[in-house]
C-alpha cells in the first residue's frame, strides 16, 4: 500500500442519500484508516455564517492591543482567552501565531471536581463595544460546528461497521468543544526572529477536528508515511477534518492521526487566517479501548499506524482520564497560564523534561492531574 499523495475529498450530503451513502462510508473509511485528513463539503453551516465568521475572525486582530489583553488567556484557568503573538510553544518551539480560544460557554466547575475539570468554563469574550456581534456569532458558530461534529462522528463509526452510537459513551451531555481563530503573520512582518513555524509538528487531540481555512494562503502541510510533507491548500466552501489522538487510541490505531504543520506565509503575501474547531470529548473518559470486532481490527494499516513522528498526548501507561492528558498538554503549551493556575504542575513538566534529558532510555512514572 503507498503513501498518499494528496487529501481526500467527501460531499457529506451523499450521506444524508441511501443510495449513495455506502459509497460514501467507503470513501470516509479510506481517509480514516490510510490518510487521517479529509476535506468535506455540505456539511451543513450556512455560508452567510461562514463569511460572517471570517469577517469577525479579521476585525478582532485589528482590535488595540490593550483591548485583546483585557481577555488574555493567562486570566483564565480554564485556557481560554487570547495569546499574544509567540506565545505558545509546539515541540519546544515557537509557534508564530496570534490566536484566542473560545469554547461552548459553560460554568467553572466546583471546587471539589477533580483538576482537569477546571479545562471546562466561561469564555473571556471581547466586550460587545469593540467588537459588536462577535459574540453572537462565534456562539451560533460553535453551536452549529458541535452538531456538525457529532453527526460526523456516527458517520465515522458507521464507516468502520459500528453502530452510529458506538462513540457517544465519550461524550458529556453537556459536552464543552472548543475552537480558535488565529492569525499567522506573513515572515516579512514577523522579521529576523521568524523561523517559518506558524504552528510545529504536533496532532490534534480528541476525537475530530474542523479547520477553516480563512484566507487564500497555503501553509498547512500533512505529513504521509514515507515523511513527505503534502500541501492541504484551501478550497471554497469545504473545511478541513483531523483525525485526533482520541479517535486513533480508542480504535486501536485503526483510526490513524496524522501529523501535520503550519507555515508561516512569505514575506509581502500577507498574514494566513485559520478558525479550527475541536469537539470536545469527555474530560472524566478513560482510556479503556473499545471492544472492537475482528473485521475492524482488520482495518489497521500498519503502514500508516506504525509512524509516529510526534509524541502522543494519550499514552495508557501514563493518565487514567483523557482530562489529565488534556491538561498537561495544556500546561506543556501555555507557560504563563501554568505559571499562574498550575505552578505545581509545570514545575513537575519540567522536571520530567530534565530526566528525559538525562535518561532517555528509562521509562517514567505516570503524572495524577486531579
Amino acid at each position: 500500500m503507498t503513501a498518499f499523495t494528496e487529501i481526500p475529498i467527501l460531499d457529506v450530503s451523499l450521506s444524508h442519500n441511501p443510495e449513495t451513502k455506502p459509497q460514501f462510508l467507503t470513501s470516509l473509511r479510506h481517509a480514516l484508516v490510510e490518510v487521517g485528513f479529509l476535506y468535506i463539503s455540505n456539511y451543513g453551516v450556512p455560508d452567510a455564517l461562514t463569511q460572517e465568521v471570517i469577517r469577525q475572525s479579521r476585525r478582532l486582530f485589528d482590535l488595540p492591543v490593550e483591548e485583546k489583553l483585557k481577555i488574555e488567556m493567562k486570566n483564565s484557568p480554564h485556557f481560554l482567552g487570547y495569546s499574544r503573538l509567540a506565545n505558545e510553544i509546539t515541540k519546544e518551539r515557537i509557534d508564530w501565531r496570534e490566536q484566542i480560544d473560545l469554547a461552548t460557554e459553560l460554568p467553572a466547575p466546583g471546587k471539589d471536581e477533580p483538576r482537569y475539570r477546571w479545562l471546562r468554563g466561561p469564555n473571556l469574550w471581547p466586550s460587545d463595544e469593540a467588537l459588536p456581534g462577535f459574540k453572537e456569532t462565534f456562539t451560533e458558530y460553535i453551536e452549529r460546528m458541535s452538531k456538525v461534529s457529532m453527526e460526523f462522528t456516527g458517520l465515522v463509526a458507521e464507516s468502520l461497521g459500528l453502530e452510529a452510537t458506538a462513540f457517544d459513551k465519550y461524550f458529556d451531555k453537556d459536552q464543552q468543544h472548543k475552537l480558535k481563530i488565529v492569525k499567522y503573520p506573513d515572515v516579512g512582518e514577523l522579521g529576523k526572529d521568524a523561523t517559518g513555524q506558524g504552528v510545529g509538528p504536533h496532532k490534534d487531540s480528541m476525537l475530530t477536528s474542523y479547520l477553516l481555512q480563512a484566507s487564500e494562503h497555503d501553509g498547512l502541510q500533512v505529513q504521509n508515511s514515507e515523511g513527505e510533507w503534502i500541501n492541504c491548500p484551501p478550497i471554497p466552501g469545504t473545511l478541513v477534518v483531523a483525525i485526533g489522538q482520541g479517535l486513533e487510541a480508542i480504535t486501536r490505531g485503526v483510526c490513524v492521526s496524522t501529523t501535520h504543520q503550519v507555515i508561516s506565509p512569505p514575506a509581502g503575501c500577507g498574514p494566513r487566517f485559520s478558525v479550527p474547531f475541536f469537539q470536545g470529548v469527555s474530560y472524566d473518559a478513560k482510556f479503556a479501548e473499545m471492544d472492537l470486532p475482528p473485521h475492524v481490527l482488520a482495518l489497521k494499516n500498519k503502514l500508516r499506524s506504525n509512524r509516529d513522528d510526534v509524541e502522543m498526548t494519550f499514552k495508557h501507561s501514563m493518565f487514567d482520564h483523557i482530562g489529565e492528558a488534556t491538561l498537561l498538554n495544556r500546561v506543556k503549551s501555555h507557560t504563563d497560564v501554568a505559571e499562574r493556575w498550575y505552578p505545581d504542575l509545570l514545575a513537575e513538566v519540567k522536571k520530567r523534561k530534565e530526566n528525559l534529558r538525562d535518561l532517555s532510555t528509562q521509562s517514567v512514572a505516570p503524572v495524577t492531574a486531579t
